[in-house]
């Protein structure tokens, strides 16, 4: 059922209500954000840049890039594609890892710290910490027409957060709190090496998220390979197709 044309329409639809959903959180947040910052005085270009610094923003965003690419490429695809594009199925694979990964961290490291009132709307909070990350885990199971990617592609998806890290900690010390004028500002408390345990503490949740990445990167992977074909068995299938064919030899008489 789950490759059907029938099947793939109505999760198509889903994808598309399920971006916008994701896209009216990510947009209303950071309303809410600019709000605050022109209210309370704070310097509008250093508090967008950090808003699109957070790696929930980020990955919900790619969410809502990736499901919009799906929806609209299988409309619009063509009649002899069966499977996703290459490049599709990979983007998709890793902003699933990411979702997947926003939602772990979120529930188990930071929704018990308290924000200042106001600073983070309830509904778009959920969205984006566990409705998203559990569309785009529903989308894992559930979408039509997957690809098998090979296993090498997890060092794909482990490439983004690596780079965000890498991003992050330069950027951390260069940039002044908005909110409280510190000399340094990072996205996630255990990213601050500011913190009593320093760089260490912060090396010891870099390399556990690391794994968490690669991990669920690898089970993100299996479960595609478990329900899409493969490029070399369609290729294969192609052949086997031409090598039938001249065994049923149309009559001429």
């Amino acid at each position: 059922m789950l490759r059907s044309n029938a099947w793939a329409q109505i999760w198509s639809v889903i994808r598309v209500l399920a971006a916008g959903l994701i896209a009216a959180a990510i947009v209303r947040q950071l309303a809410n954000t600019l709000e605050i910052a022109t209210r309370e005085g704070r310097d509008i270009g250093v508090t967008l840049v950090n808003y699109f610094s957070y790696y929930t923003i980020l990955s919900n965003l790619l969410s809502v890039i990736v499901l919009l690419w799906a929806a609209l490429w299988f409309w619009f695809r063509r009649r002899d594609e069966a499977d996703e594009p290459p490049i599709l199925a990979r983007v998709l694979a890793a902003t699933t890892t990411y979702m997947i990964i926003t939602g772990i961290v979120y529930n188990t490291l930071l929704r018990g710290i308290q924000l200042a009132p106001g600073t983070s709307i309830p509904w778009t909070n959920e969205v984006l910490h566990v409705v998203g990350p559990i569309l785009l885990a529903l989308d894992l199971f559930l979408g039509p027409l997957r690809r098998r990617l090979p296993w090498r592609a997890a060092w794909t998806i482990a490439a983004i957060p690596i780079i965000w890290v890498i991003y992050t900690l330069i950027r951390g010390p260069l940039t002044t709190n908005p909110v409280d004028g510190s000399p340094f500002w990072y996205p996630y408390p255990f990213l601050n090496p500011n913190g009593p345990n320093g760089y260490g503490s912060v090396v010891l949740y870099i390399i556990g998220i690391a794994v968490a990445v690669i991990a669920v990167g690898f089970f993100v992977l299996w479960i595609g390979r478990l329900r899409g074909a493969s490029v070399e068995e369609e290729e294969s299938a192609e052949a086997q197709d031409a090598i039938d064919a001249p065994e049923h030899p149309h009559s001429t008489a």
